[in-house]
């Protein structure tokens, strides 16, 4: 029987997180395992749109269905913290993060929903995959999992498509959608301090919980002429910011892990980000960890890297040394030895 996995966040104009760690985890296990049958279950909303996308010779389309309808398949993968209803033999959910279980950064009909899915996926899953310790430990803590049916397998970065080779200008990016868990108007608040030769570059989608506020935050800026917002960017203009950025500010509240932060390290941007959930897991002693409570912590961090070039220099060599321990091969590799575990030797290496 074929190997099943969710596919319905791989699907999407503007894909977050969890749709890129969907799109990676499916193409990686399918170009590996050419022999193998992939089931690529799309649930109603995205079904139809899937038909756009291409699949390799060896997947197939599946329309599911939590309640009432699931494939007939030897391993169940939920790349988004939910599961189907119905019994499949064996079953593995990924958690990404329980932010919206622990904070309060979505709206009360949200967080009900997200808690119950969250938990019938913990409760009905075989083993859980975590993409960090950081979120592994929040498993563990509010979902009630015994750590046995835990495994940490860690994102990978993206390699730049654009690889097109620009100045460097005086531009603090973000990465990262409008949104109070972003903590984007405490960077604003930090960057009115820097010289005004500095720009700030805010690239990231405009619909994120509380983005009505932090937009007139930034309107009100004595700044405002020096913020760029651009909305979402593909891959190749977002590698373009990259390659003219001279500092990335990541001072996020909560993370599962934060995929930005190694892709302005492979790019070679010295990175400030927070002492916070999965950030030091992630970032290690390759940039400037701030408390993101802390404006003048955060803004003194800008400051020492605009006047500190040798500083910048170290972190930019010591962020594409730590990017490069994150790879999507390894985290396919990983999955598909956890799948092996669960179904045993039949399953082809």
């Amino acid at each position: 029987m074929p190997i099943a996995l969710d596919a319905t966040y791989s699907i999407g104009e503007e894909p977050s997180g969890v749709g890129v760690y969907s799109h990676e985890i499916l193409t990686g296990l399918a170009t590996a395992h050419p022999k193998t049958a992939f089931l690529y279950c799309y649930r109603p909303k995205q079904y139809v749109r899937s038909f756009g996308a291409r699949l390799f010779r060896n997947c197939s389309r599946f329309l599911l269905h939590d309640e009432f309808r699931v494939p007939r398949a030897e391993l169940f993968h939920g790349l988004n913290q939910r599961m189907p209803v119905k019994r499949i033999k064996h079953r593995v959910c990924t958690f990404h993060d329980l932010f919206v279980l622990t904070q309060n950064y979505s709206t009360p009909e949200f967080r009900k929903l997200f808690t119950m899915r969250s938990r019938r996926a913990a409760e009905r899953c075989d083993v859980i995959v975590a993409v960090s310790q950081f979120t592994a430990d929040q498993v563990e803590e509010h979902l009630k999992v015994d750590r046995s049916r835990i495994r940490v397998i860690h994102h990978g970065v993206r390699e730049a498509l654009d690889r097109t080779t620009l100045p460097r200008e005086n531009l603090i990016l973000h990465v990262g959608a409008i949104q109070e868990r972003k903590n984007i108007a405490r960077l604003v608040e930090a960057f009115e301090t820097v010289p005004k030769d500095w720009k700030l570059v805010l690239a990231g989608s405009l619909s994120g919980f509380g983005a009505e506020k932090i937009l007139e935050r930034i309107e009100n800026s004595p700044a405002r002429d020096r913020i760029q917002i651009t909305g979402y960017l593909s891959a190749p203009a977002l590698d373009r910011f990259f390659a003219r950025s001279r500092i990335f500010a990541f001072p996020s509240l909560d993370e599962g892990f934060g995929m930005p932060v190694l892709e302005a390290m492979m790019r070679g941007v010295p990175v400030i980000t927070s002492n916070r959930s999965a950030l030091p897991e992630v970032a290690g002693d390759a940039a400037l960890q701030i408390d993101p409570d802390d404006t003048e912590a955060l803004a003194g961090a800008i400051h020492r890297l605009i006047g500190d070039a040798a500083l910048s220099t170290e972190l930019i060599a010591a962020g594409k040394e730590r990017a490069a321990k994150f790879t999507w091969r390894s985290a396919v590799n990983k999955t598909w030895g956890l799948y092996r575990e669960l179904v045993g030797p039949g399953l082809t290496p």
